[in-house]
């Protein structure tokens, strides 16, 4: 297991690396550089960008900025940024509880029902039930979130007033309820793709487990169904979806991003196309590294996890 260990996290650290590296530079190819905004400014002279480039560094080669940059963030040293001063993971800290809380609720929801709704489709097979969950999947997948979240808050928004339209809370009122109220609709809008992908791959899963030999002879044993489907197909079929849940990271994140603009919560993505806009490099690279730290960490745990449920995948 020890070996195991290793070799994911060496391949987790490569691969952070590999991130960094690809994430800097194509950050320092984009026209106008990290001083776009300072450019912006009619009272900025050319000396005077010259001498900011020269304070922040900005003059050197591309290779040493990485590696100062790199070096400073090991230590912990993530940047300041440009538009406020503050440091970079204080800026992120602000931000952070807001993403997880949508991305934490809208996870939950999508194991929930895409696991019960594959479940059932596979028992069903070939039934009203099966047609309309694949069917289901192929428009939730086929339209995109931010058209649900302007439909959903259209009609439980505008026409029923049952939801809010956006933000996290309401100014003055910090109760959890208030807090569980505002979640509702972007939790379920950025859930919808995620509950179809894994319903498709719960139903798949399940029907590969009805088909093997253990579960024919606990039939042939006079088992129940109900029985047969508790003890012996749902956990070998949610074995496989361990490790889907570390794939789906990347999509939530980039799910939550759209979210979080479309419903104005106050979260990372928000954060990341405010720090884009406003070019402030700093933060920008903050978040991309923190975001591939969050997904990488999620992959290996869903690894770890799977390797001490199955011995045969951590022997091999």
């Amino acid at each position: 297991m020890r070996g195991f260990l290793l070799n994911r996290l060496s391949q987790s650290l490569v691969l952070l690396l590999i991130v960094s590296v690809i994430g800097f530079v194509v950050l320092n190819l984009i026209p106008g550089g990290p001083l776009a905004q300072f450019g912006l400014d009619p009272s900025m002279t050319q000396a005077d960008l010259d001498r900011l480039k020269e304070q922040l560094g900005l003059n050197r080669p591309l290779w040493m900025q990485y590696f100062d940059w790199a070096w400073r963030l090991v230590q912990g040293d993530w940047g300041t940024s440009f538009r406020d001063g503050a440091p970079v993971l204080d800026v992120i800290g602000r931000h952070i509880f807001a993403t997880l809380l949508l991305m934490g609720s809208s996870t939950v929801i999508a194991i929930a029902v895409g696991t019960w709704i594959g479940i059932r489709g596979a028992t069903h097979r070939y039934s009203v039930f099966d047609y309309l969950g694949t069917v289901g999947a192929m428009v939730a997948l086929s339209i995109p979130t931010f058209w649900f979240g302007l439909v959903g808050i259209y009609v439980f928004s505008l026409q029923l007033g049952w939801l809010p339209a956006g933000n996290m809370y309401t100014i003055g009122d910090g109760s959890a309820l208030n807090y569980i109220h505002h979640l509702i609709l972007p939790s379920i809008v950025l859930a919808l793709v995620h509950v179809a992908i894994w319903s498709r791959y719960m139903r798949s899963a399940t029907l590969d487990v009805i088909s093997q030999e253990f579960v024919k002879t606990a039939r042939a044993k006079g088992l129940s169904e109900r029985r047969i489907l508790m003890k012996h197909v749902v956990g070998n079929a949610l074995l496989p979806m361990i490790t889907l849940a570390g794939m789906q990271l990347p999509s939530i994140l980039t799910g939550a991003l759209v979210t979080e603009t479309v419903f104005t919560w106050p979260g990372m993505g928000r954060l990341f196309l405010d720090s884009l806009g406003y070019s402030d490099y700093p933060v920008v690279m903050g978040l991309l590294m923190f975001s591939a730290i969050l997904v990488i960490l999620g992959n290996l745990i869903a690894d770890v996890a799977v390797a001490l449920i199955d011995p045969r995948i951590r022997l091999s």
